[in-house]
């Protein structure tokens, strides 16, 4: 497991004020503008609404004192002491600033103020004594007053007089500061609120960012973008609930279609062993087929602040190291082939000699007669009956390596291959990683049973199939692993190992034929594997009749 290095801004910057800092202060200006708006629309409709109220009140004063019975019998006989007596006593009873009654003229009748009866009154009276209701807030004797003024009438409905009522517009003020006063307390609870709350969603969003500035982060994203994509390894990212946040190129290139960004990876179309691979409990690094690759796959857990963040998978594609190294092998073992080759017939030729010049003739050929009969791959190793050069040089070169531990490589009599590979690279592949298992089986065996090390390789062509099979005279297979050896990365021979048998299988499919384990052998049962590869020979036309052919080193065609 790995640690992220601690995530902070990566050059000096001129100092200014950190981004939640600026969001806090933008939220909270945002927050008191909205407010003041609200107050400020709240007080308007509260004015308004309490304006309304007072004049609606004096109004329905002033029209419910208006039918009192014989009020306008007292206006017409002009008994001015009564209708003072009558509006007093209504004043006293609703809390009005004042209840004012004038005649047909507009002359008062009754007023608060006794010094102002038989004076018109101080505002117009016109609508009134035209049978009109009026509402309004307006300033006379008494002061600023919201007033309510309806028309008297008598008995046959003719207007006699009006009557006036008015409440102190003070007591308006009053009410609205009243109603302001607790409005502006809900408003502030509610400012503080938002305030505390704009400060929890910075601390989290500062958080969840581990307090990095806007500037930092696109910084860091320019710098993702150019390393991930940049390697050339393949990096997928994968988060805390196991859904894939992020592929490479390269990633994007091996695993194709089969996981797509935001897919769980337990969804995807991956094979088994790779998302085993991916998801394993255990950070570390395992070795996984998809199609006819293999990779070898990296998985690390990423930390922070000691959380968990997810987890980085590196994958590296080991197909073109594999067919290379084999490739190679097949070089090396030709070369040392004919190394011991010729300092092997440089001595035989010595012995020949020597025994022509002391010994005679008869010796000599009884030497030449025993080497003929002697062990090895003489058998069928001509060019007529195995004609691909590949094969040939590999056989020798594995034959002389072989009986160097010990174990006979040999081929048998029933092999035959008289055309040309096309695709000799990929035949040695799968006949070395096979004979290679085999002499190592077979090596073991000798050295744990003391028991004699064959290696019987058999070579037979059907069309422009080749069939090849290998068989050792190893312990065999145990019955729980034979499921397992054509795995990737299982081996009884330690760490490392255990990509022989599963690189020749997918070698073999990937030209539609197959790897098996056809008998898996014992204590005295030789173990058999069988591999086919179809259209590897060239057929049996190009060589009659197309001389000029292309062909590469020995004649074989690539």
């Amino acid at each position: 497991m790995v640690a992220t290095k601690q995530l902070g801004p990566r050059t000096p910057r001129p100092a200014r004020l950190p981004f939640t800092r600026q969001l806090l202060l933008l939220q909270v200006l945002l927050l008191v503008v909205v407010t003041g708006l609200g107050f400020t629309v709240a007080a308007w409709q509260v004015n308004h609404t309490l304006r309304q109220r007072f004049t609606d009140r004096a109004l329905f004063v002033a029209e419910t004192f208006a039918t009192e019975p014989s009020l306008a019998d007292d206006v017409l006989a002009r008994r001015q002491p009564a209708v003072q007596e009558r509006a007093r006593q209504a004043q006293r009873a609703t809390g009005a600033l004042f209840v004012v009654v004038t005649d047909r003229d507009g002359i008062r009748l009754a007023h608060p103020n006794p010094a102002e009866i038989g004076h018109r009154v101080s505002t117009s009276p016109d609508a009134a004594l035209r049978g009109h209701h009026v509402t309004n807030i307006e300033r006379g004797t008494l002061g600023l007053s919201a007033r309510g003024k309806v028309p008297l009438r008598a008995g046959d409905g003719t207007i006699v007089g009006e009557v006036s009522v008015g409440f102190d517009a003070q007591e308006i003020t009053r009410a609205l500061q009243r109603l302001l006063r607790d409005s502006i307390l809900l408003l502030g609870l509610g400012l503080l609120a938002g305030i505390g709350g704009n400060l929890l969603l910075t601390r989290l969003l500062k958080r969840r960012i581990f307090g990095l500035e806007p500037a930092d982060l696109a910084e860091l994203v320019r710098e993702r973008e150019a390393v991930l994509f940049g390697v050339s390894d393949a990096v997928t990212a994968i988060d805390v609930e196991g859904t894939v946040t992020m592929l490479n190129a390269e990633a994007q290139r091996l695993l194709g279609s089969r996981v797509r960004i935001g897919e769980r990876l337990e969804d995807s179309d991956l094979p088994l062993a790779v998302r085993r691979a991916m998801t394993a409990a255990a950070p570390g690094r395992d070795v996984a087929t998809l199609d006819d690759r293999a990779l070898v796959v990296t998985r690390r857990d990423v930390h922070h602040d000691g959380r968990t963040l997810g987890s980085v998978v590196t994958m590296v594609d080991r197909t073109e190291m594999e067919n290379l190294t084999s490739e190679l092998e097949g070089v090396r073992l030709m070369t040392q082939a004919l190394r011991a080759q010729r300092h092997e017939f440089a001595n035989r030729m010595h012995t020949v000699r020597g025994l022509l010049h002391t010994a005679g003739p008869a010796d000599a050929l009884e030497y030449l007669d025993a080497l003929a009969e002697g062990p090895g791959v003489a058998v069928g190793m001509t060019e007529e009956m195995i004609a691909p050069a590949s094969i040939r040089a590999f056989l020798a070169g594995k034959t002389a390596e072989a009986s160097e531990t010990g174990v006979a490589l040999v081929l048998s009599e029933t092999s035959y291959v008289p055309r040309k590979l096309t695709a000799p690279v990929e035949v040695i592949t799968v006949l070395g990683n096979l004979v290679n298992n085999a002499v190592e089986a077979a090596r073991r065996a000798r050295q744990t049973r003391h028991r004699p090390a064959r290696v019987e390789v058999d070579l037979l062509v059907d069309g422009e199939d080749l069939l090849i099979s290998v068989a050792d005279s190893g312990d065999g297979v145990p019955e729980t692993m034979r499921r397992s050896i054509f795995q990737e990365g299982f081996s009884t021979r330690g760490p490392e190992r255990g990509l022989g048998l599963p690189n020749a299988r997918r070698t073999a499919e990937s030209f539609g034929g197959s790897v098996d384990l056809t008998h898996p052998g014992g204590v005295s049962d030789p173990t058999v594997f069988v591999a086919r590869m179809p259209g590897v020979l060239r057929p049996a036309v190009t060589d009659a009749t197309a001389p000029g052919h292309l062909v590469h080193h020995s004649g074989e065609t690539r």
